[in-house]
This record gives C-alpha cells, sequence and structure tokens, in this order.
C-alpha cells in the first residue's frame, strides 16, 4: 500500500445559496483544489452527497459535477453514509490511491439544503436514522439527539449550560473564518436564552440547514515532488482512516451514551498512524448537537465517561487549549451542509498543518485528527493527517 497525500484543497462559502445550484457551488470547490494542486484532470473524482435525491431529485450527482468541471472520461461516483458522506468519501478516495489503482483523485462533498421548506428537508435528514422503527414513529434527528442529552444530563446530574462551552468556543473560531455561516462570537447569556428547538436542545445546541462544497486533492506521497512546487505551501500525509459501525437505531445499543463506533475507528486510526490521543494537537470532531461533542471526547479516549462536557466547560478546547476543537468553527459556527461536512473538516486540517489558519492558527499543530458520524453514531469515519 502506498502513502497517500493531500496537495490540494477548495472550498465555497457555507451559508444559504439560494442563487447557485449544487452543481455550481460543487464547482467552485473543485476548481479551487485543482488549482491549488495546479492539476487540470484526474483519474477519479469521488463526491460525498446525502440528499441531492430527496430534496433536488438529482441522483448521479458525481458524474454531474464531473461533466460541470470539465472532468470527462474519468471515474466518477456518488459515496453516501449520511452525514458521514464526506469523510466516507475520503477513505473511498484514499483507498483508490493507496491501493495503486488511482494517481490522482479528487474527493469532494457537496449539500444543497435550503432549496426545500423546514418539513421536508427534516424529512430528509430522518433518512439517516431507522425508518421503521425511528422515522416512522415522528421521531426527528434533532429529536434523537436532544433524547440522548437530556439522558446525559439525568445521569450526570448537570446544569442547563453543562454544553454552553462547545458552542461559545465554535462560534468565537467561526467568527475568524470568511467562509463560515455564522461570523459572529456569541455570550453565555446568549446560550441560555436562545429558543428552545427539542428539550433540552436550543438553536445553539444545534448546527444550521445551509449549503457547501469542500474539495481535495490525493496523490501517492511518493509522487508529490512532481506536483509541489516552491510556491506550494507543501502537502499533508493522510496517516490513518478508519471506520465502523453501530446499530442504526439508537434504541438497539446496549448502550446508547457511548459512541462504540467512534471509539473503533479512532481506536484503528491511532494504530494506523502509530500514535496516543495525547499526541493530536488538534482535533475537528462532528459537533452537528453538543451532546455529540462530549460523546466524541469521551469515546476517543479525551475524557471519562460523563466528563467530555467538562472540557467545553473549563475551556480545554479552544485555539490555545489542551485540545483545540471546532478550530474553524465546526458544524455549529461554519456550518453543517451534510455531506460535504467531512470534507470541509479535512480542509480545515490541511490549513492547520501547514499554518494557513490565520487568526485561528493552533501554534505548532503538526498531527490532526478528524472524525465525521453519520445518523445518531451508526457510521463513523475516522481520519489522521500529518504535516
Amino acid at each position: 500500500m502506498r502513502g497517500v497525500s493531500i496537495i490540494g484543497i477548495g472550498q465555497s462559502p457555507v451559508g444559504e445559496l439560494w442563487n447557485q445550484s449544487a452543481r455550481q457551488i460543487a464547482y467552485t470547490a473543485v476548481s479551487a483544489a485543482m488549482a491549488d494542486a495546479g492539476i487540470t484532470t484526474a483519474d477519479a473524482l469521488f463526491v460525498g452527497n446525502m440528499l441531492s435525491g430527496n430534496l433536488l431529485d438529482q441522483e448521479h450527482l458525481a458524474t454531474l459535477v464531473a461533466d460541470f468541471c470539465g472532468l470527462h472520461g474519468i471515474e466518477a461516483a456518488k459515496i453516501e453514509a449520511a452525514c458521514a458522506s464526506g469523510g466516507a468519501a475520503l477513505r473511498i478516495g484514499t483507498m483508490a490511491v493507496a491501493s495503486g489503482f488511482h494517481d490522482v483523485v479528487i474527493v469532494a462533498g457537496v449539500e444543497k439544503m435550503t432549496d426545500t421548506v423546514g418539513k421536508d428537508t427534516t424529512a430528509g435528514l430522518a433518512t439517516a436514522s431507522d425508518a421503521e422503527y425511528e422515522a416512522l414513529h415522528g421521531v426527528s434527528f434533532v429529536g434523537l439527539n436532544a433524547l440522548l442529552m437530556q439522558r446525559y444530563m439525568y445521569e450526570y446530574d448537570l446544569p442547563i449550560d453543562a454544553f454552553a462551552g462547545f458552542s461559545m468556543n465554535a462560534h468565537r473560531n467561526g467568527a475568524h473564518n470568511p467562509n463560515a455561516m455564522f461570523q459572529e462570537a456569541i455570550s453565555l447569556d446568549e446560550y441560555l436564552k436562545a429558543p428552545v428547538i427539542a428539550t433540552p436542545i436550543n438553536i445553539m445546541d444545534s448546527s444550521p440547514v445551509c449549503d457547501g462544497a469542500a474539495a481535495l486533492v490525493l496523490v501517492p506521497t511518493e509522487r508529490v515532488h512532481e506536483f509541489v512546487t516552491g510556491h506550494h505551501r507543501g502537502a499533508v500525509q493522510i496517516l490513518a482512516s478508519a471506520s465502523a459501525n453501530d446499530t442504526l437505531a439508537v434504541h438497539d445499543r446496549k448502550d446508547p451514551l457511548f459512541l462504540q463506533a467512534a471509539q473503533l475507528s479512532s481506536q484503528k486510526a491511532y494504530q494506523q498512524a502509530r500514535i496516543q490521543p495525547t499526541d493530536l494537537d488538534v482535533f475537528e470532531l462532528h459537533d452537528a448537537f453538543t451532546i455529540m461533542s462530549a460523546l466524541s471526547l469521551e469515546a476517543t479516549g479525551f475524557a471519562r465517561r460523563g466528563e467530555g462536557w467538562r472540557l467545553g466547560h473549563e475551556g480545554e478546547i479552544g485555539i490555545d487549549g489542551r485540545l483545540p476543537i471546532s478550530t474553524m468553527g465546526g458544524l455549529k459556527s461554519r456550518g453543517h451542509p451534510v455531506g460535504a461536512t467531512g470534507v470541509y473538516q479535512i480542509v480545515e486540517l490541511v490549513q492547520q498543518l501547514t499554518g494557513m489558519a490565520g487568526a485561528n492558527q493552533v501554534k505548532g499543530a503538526r498531527l490532526g485528527m478528524a472524525q465525521n458520524i453519520g445518523g445518531s453514531g451508526a457510521t463513523i469515519v475516522t481520519h489522521i493527517l500529518g504535516a
């Protein structure tokens, strides 16, 4: 197996991009990544996306994007793993290059979520849950996370502001990200006064519905010198790529408050990269809801059970903290265009590991991890990158 490196990144701003179609948003990211890498074509394009069929009546999406980007005659495939589609697309792309099947692969993620009314978008997102045993009974995706958060607060006797630190950190970092949907810091008072969506989750606990696309260019590490010139910031190596699943329905799990797939995929990734959790300089976790931040930190080895919330509450997750997370705003502030999120996470890690994160730069960052969650923890993809 060959080593795999990232030589190009691109992204669109995240927001309500009503004046652009999915193919146009994807073009923004893909063309930027290709220009960054100095390439004019590729062997394959893998596109992470969850909702194009449901919300846009458009399947065959990867070929559509390839066509619009002028990438004719290459392999193109859409990769779907609910909200982990972006991470799953990167894993497919990584395996394609590592195996020797392809030398130059473009991985993209794109989602267009704001052209439909709220109930249709909510119904689309619910397809990430168990259709017969969860969605059929009216349990929305935010409802499932609210049940988890309520149980967590009950089990560990936590106050209503226990999770505020995650949201405040994300917005503080997003304020300095020109591509973030929300570029404004929030106070504890604003968090506490935010409207409740599904008790106990309020608006500040939840990532927004939005549009966006991000893209990467992958090549064999042994061939990086052929692409990277003296004016390029340098490549970032993919040191680990791992994925694991859990039961689709939350009620089928032995312990609903433990992300088994997060533990399994992160352990596989640590072993591949030959590192310990404490070696990481930055962690882009999947903060679709603040409860997921706490559960992720516990499952990946950064906090004991019931204490993941403390890292946010005690300020250990800031840019200068023990474990910086959501460094460019995360899903909460940058936004969560679901099929694109996993690729945005990697783009932002590349920025950190190459010293291009601006005001949000984590000093001396050399190792970073990204974890992309599909459903309520049913598919979890973990990547570790090294400068």
